[in-house]
């Protein structure tokens, strides 16, 4: 079913569910059962991870890879992408319930409003109880390390960050061979936090896997409670926003995964009997930058 050796301009003319019903015989059986997966509905595939997509076609997200590859595409989010690029309306899939006609205060009204919704459902759906055990468990681990990559990096670095004012020994390295490379180094008693909207970037699992194999606890938060990442740690906060369904790597979930990372901020405040001292001690030293 590969079109690779077709000038990237006739693939562009052609839309991805007829070049999937066009290649449906040279498929394999796996593969086949993907692309009827797709093809029966291709708007719910976009808010599917590849472990979903894999369950529904009962196969493996490896299956669903090669059959994004065969399509000419680079991944399975690329597949999400066009989908999306094909089925939904441009100013549906940036601007939501924005109009073209709003001025800057609707705009402003809206956004705010879809972000509050996105929080006050994440505060209905995260699991606590997972929260609890990941707070306890970063209070007596040794060491805690970060993974993130793209615009989950930022949020990565400021939970590093503040893990570190109550004086748990946290980290996180910008560069992702360095996060990969003192993943593996970790050991028992350590604990790696991985933080991926998709819970499918290549250099976030590859640093857990490598984590998991050192023998350190693994930790995810993510948007997909089906996921490579989620299959691959231990402890599980998934939270997410519906939103991001149309907006590739929109703000709304980083918001809610900000959230969750502050609310797991304040529990081990809580909980920590020397939190304060620490915090106290992070107030002294800031005092020396502000006039």
């Amino acid at each position: 079913m590969t079109d690779t050796a077709a000038p990237s301009s006739t693939r562009a003319t052609v839309h991805i569910l007829e070049r999937m019903r066009a290649g449906l015989t040279a498929l394999s059986p796996a593969e086949r059962r993907v692309a009827d997966a797709v093809l029966r509905d291709p708007l719910a595939v976009i808010h599917l991870s590849v472990s979903e997509l894999a369950a529904a076609a009962e196969t493996s997200p490896a299956t669903v890879v090669r059959l994004c590859a065969s399509l000419g595409l680079r991944g399975y989010q690329e597949l999400k992408i066009t989908l999306a690029s094909e089925s939904i309306p441009h100013d549906r899939r940036v601007l939501g319930e924005i109009t073209p006609g709003d001025g800057a205060h609707e705009i402003t009204h809206k956004v705010m409003e879809a972000t509050a919704r996105a929080l006050s459902e994440a505060s209905r759906s995260v699991d606590t109880s997972v929260l609890d055990e990941i707070a306890r468990t970063v209070l007596t681990a040794r060491r805690v390390q970060f993974g993130a990559v793209g615009t989950s990096a930022p949020l990565a670095l400021d939970a590093a960050y503040r893990l570190v004012t109550l004086g748990i020994d946290a980290s996180f390295a910008s560069d992702v061979h360095m996060q990969h490379v003192t993943a593996r180094m970790l050991r028992p008693g350590d604990v790696f936090f991985a933080i991926s909207h998709t819970g499918s970037t290549f250099e976030t699992l590859s640093a857990a896997r490598a984590a998991k194999a050192s023998g350190a606890t693994t930790v995810s938060l993510t948007s997909f409670s089906r996921s490579p990442l989620t299959e691959t740690t231990d402890l599980n906060l998934v939270v997410g926003s519906a939103e991001t369904a149309y907006r590739v790597e929109a703000m709304a979930s980083r918001i809610v995964h900000l959230a969750v990372l502050d609310a797991l901020f304040v529990t081990l405040s809580v909980q920590s009997a020397a939190s304060a001292h620490h915090l106290a001690m992070t107030e002294d030293v800031l005092i020396e930058h502000r006039l």
